[in-house]
């Protein structure tokens, strides 16, 4: 069934911004939406593909879409990256909206321009880079684009997501993927379809294969022993990309498989937590 509404309206409040912020902080998300009309043709995917956004992120802007279908004409909201706009109750500060949302305060803060605002508290409505809409609340819904496992087998997490305590380097360091434990040799798979952006040596990471999913998505899979796919070539899900190694700078001596998440952001291709993606397919 074909919906037909206005569309949606966000009002939004604009920041005081220093002139000094103003050198260091990009504009405010939300001051940066775009319009879009429907044209013959286009459904929510498409649109967010053109965009280079997930489907989540526009139902999360555009009621008018959250039934599935879209008339012709109707003029929908489009953000400038993945995220959602929420409300923040009186009285909740930066850091309490960062915890709630796993996102790192001080990026929290910049992608809303560097609001000055009293004693750390938010302006009444934020937008949260990488979190992804759902209709029960925040919990990132199944995505349907990267729904595979890189090994044949699910693997133990050496090395988690995050900032976290090295095992061996006993600092305090921030680690931008996984390292699933596999012996040298087993086979790595693409868990989507995407294409090859970068195949070969690259630095710390060795061997490695880059793949760039439709809707802003990108994967990393390093320290590989043989790459068996070139760059620019099209990757279907499940793929064979190459095997496990430890080219490069591995954190550890035992063969293993650094696997990155990664969303296309204004600051180029951001780390986000696999994690997500991992209780969706092993749930």
């Amino acid at each position: 069934m074909q919906v037909n509404a206005q569309p949606q309206r966000i009002k939004v409040p604009t920041p005081s911004i220093s002139e000094e912020a103003q050198k260091v902080c990009p504009p405010p998300a939300l001051s940066r939406l775009q319009r879009h009309t429907v044209a013959p043709g286009e459904t929510i995917e498409s649109i967010a593909e053109q965009y280079n956004l997930i489907p989540p992120t526009l139902l999360a802007f555009n009621r008018v879409l959250q039934k599935g279908q879209v008339t012709v004409g109707t003029e929908i909201v489009i953000p400038p990256y993945n995220g959602i706009a929420v409300k923040i109750p009186n009285g909740k500060t930066w850091k309490n909206v960062a915890e709630n949302y796993n996102i790192r305060a001080d990026a929290l803060y910049e992608v809303n321009g560097c609001p000055e605002t009293p004693a750390q508290q938010t302006p009444e409505i934020v937008f949260l880079p990488g979190v992804n809409w759902s209709p029960g609340g925040k919990t990132p819904p199944k995505i349907s684009l990267l729904t595979g496992y890189p090994l044949p087998f699910e693997a133990r997490v050496i090395l988690g997501y995050g900032w976290l305590l090295h095992p061996i380097k006993n600092q305090v360091v921030f680690h931008s993927g996984l390292d699933l434990i596999a012996d040298s040799g087993t086979s790595v798979f693409s868990i989507g379809k995407g294409i090859v952006a970068f195949a070969g040596k690259q630095g710390n990471y060795g061997n490695l294969v880059v793949i760039n999913h439709i809707s802003g998505k990108q994967t990393r899979y390093a320290h590989l022993d043989s790459i068996n796919v070139k760059t620019g070539q099209k990757i279907e899900q499940a793929e064979l990309l190459g095997t496990v190694g430890q080219t490069g700078q591995p954190d550890f001596e035992e063969a293993h498989l650094h696997f990155e998440i990664r969303y296309n952001s204004p600051l180029g291709w951001v780390a986000e937590n696999p994690n997500s993606y991992m209780e969706v397919i092993f749930k």
